[in-house]
């Protein structure tokens, strides 16, 4: 088929590559021309793994274009994934700026199209808006009608980043809220190779699927760490009440998430918690569950802070920054939070973080430390070793084998390692090793 898809973020890239991949012309498109050079060049313009050798193999493969032109784009392909972002406003809302002049663009260029042109938002969107805002400005920039000019779905994406890749190839299933038949079979040509289930539904449904499945891994994680918190206080061992939580499957019960940890933090589940609390909001629902896990989880990170503190230890070496081990992603990560805090306290901090290099961040990670986050960025340094040598304490927020092994090797008896991921063979360091409920 021939593709076009708008926004080359971690969903829009990993798609790009993986259709192409899979043998169709792809056009990506993307207002940030950097991240379209890069692909020119066979370099991905995100961290992920596969994704060094899979983009450079399809920028070779000549079914691989990017530009800015959406007119262009739209006229050159039979069906558009939209994957532009969807961030949180100050007030918690949803920021569909983005989305919105790219609907108005969209209908422009489909308004010289003779057949029906698919369009397939990926982006996640608050219910009822593909519907009630994005078609009617489709329609009217187009001058045609969903279901006869062009066609409207909503495909939410299950990539998780630092596995996007392997996500893509085996998804948990894929779902596709459509009002037409037309563009759920052409999704079905698309991806119903894979090994899951394809399921229709209505478009709404779709909508708010996807802000369930991120409010419930929300949940989950929130839960495995309150539960830690209780088992600390009580003596109880907190990964063997999970385990064995975990056992009883029958209820569809998954431990994806069920491991006491840091608090979360990234692109999704934060932004679509509020996202879902300020919609309760507006249709006079109270929602105190889903409204207490983002406090909770600042709870979370106020442990981890007031653990720091009360250790009287002054030289804090942090191992991780990114919100997810494998990822350069600062997006609301509550090690930023931690490091912004530990910093206003006065303690002298030094950052590793084997994915963070500012060096090589690129488009809005590399704005957002630039502008919000310059003192943090001061203090990222490429030497490992240096790090642990000038601690009184280090935290340990990233799981990465290479960071275990130093640790091992270099920390002394007299440091603390405070561990956010639980290291797996803690016992075995000369350092004073303390988790964050266990």
């Amino acid at each position: 088929m021939k593709i076009s898809i708008f926004g080359l973020g971690y969903v829009g890239a990993v798609s790009l590559a993986c259709l192409a991949r899979d043998g169709h012309q792809v056009i990506g498109v993307d207002i940030d021309a950097a991240k379209l050079e890069l692909i020119r060049a066979g370099t991905t313009p995100v961290v992920e793994e596969g994704m060094v050798d899979l983009m450079a193999s399809v920028a070779a493969s000549g079914r691989v274009a990017v530009t800015t032109d959406v007119h262009q784009a739209v006229l050159d392909s039979d069906i558009s994934l939209i994957c532009v972002g969807t961030p949180s406003a100050a007030n918690g809302s949803q920021d569909q700026g983005a989305v919105l002049r790219l609907a108005r663009d969209l209908g422009k260029a489909i308004a010289e199209k003779a057949a029906p042109h698919v369009l397939v938002f990926r982006s996640t969107l608050v219910p009822g808006t593909v519907e009630d805002t994005l078609r009617p400005i489709i329609e009217a920039e187009s001058g045609k009608r969903d279901g006869e000019g062009f066609h409207l779905c909503f495909q939410p994406e299950f990539l998780r980043e630092g596995s996007s890749i392997r996500d893509y190839d085996k998804p948990p299933f894929t779902v596709v809220g459509a009002n037409h038949a037309y563009p759920a079979e052409r999704l079905r040509e698309l991806f119903g190779h894979l090994p899951c289930k394809f399921l229709e539904t209505s478009v709404r449904a779709a909508e708010m699927m996807k802000y369930c499945c991120n409010n419930f891994h929300a949940l989950k994680i929130t839960f495995a760490n309150e539960t830690a918190r209780l088992c600390e206080a009580l003596g109880v061992d907190a990964f063997e009440v999970m385990y064995l939580v975990c056992q009883d499957t029958q209820l569809n019960i998954s431990p994806a998430y069920l491991k006491p940890g840091f608090a979360f933090g990234g692109s999704c589940l934060p932004k679509d918690l509020r996202a879902t609390s300020y919609l309760a909001k507006t249709r006079d629902v109270e929602l105190p569950m889903l409204n207490g896990i983002l406090q909770s989880n600042r709870q979370h990170i106020d442990r981890a802070i007031a653990k720091v503190l009360e250790s009287g230890c002054r030289k804090v070496g942090m191992l991780g920054l990114s919100f997810k081990t494998g990822t350069d992603d600062l997006r609301e990560s509550p090690l930023v939070v931690l490091a912004e805090q530990l910093i206003g306290k006065g303690i002298q901090l030094a950052i590793y973080d084997p994915d963070v290099q500012l060096s090589r961040l690129l488009g809005a990670n590399r704005r957002f430390i630039e502008t919000q986050l310059p003192h943090i960025g001061d203090l990222l340094t490429p030497d490992l070793d240096a790090v642990i040598a000038g601690a009184d304490m280090l935290i340990v927020g990233v799981s990465n084998a290479a960071i275990f092994d130093a640790l091992a090797t270099h920390a002394k008896p007299e440091q603390r390692v405070l561990d956010l991921v639980r290291l797996p063979d803690a016992l075995s360091l000369r350092a004073q090793v303390e988790g964050l409920c266990w």
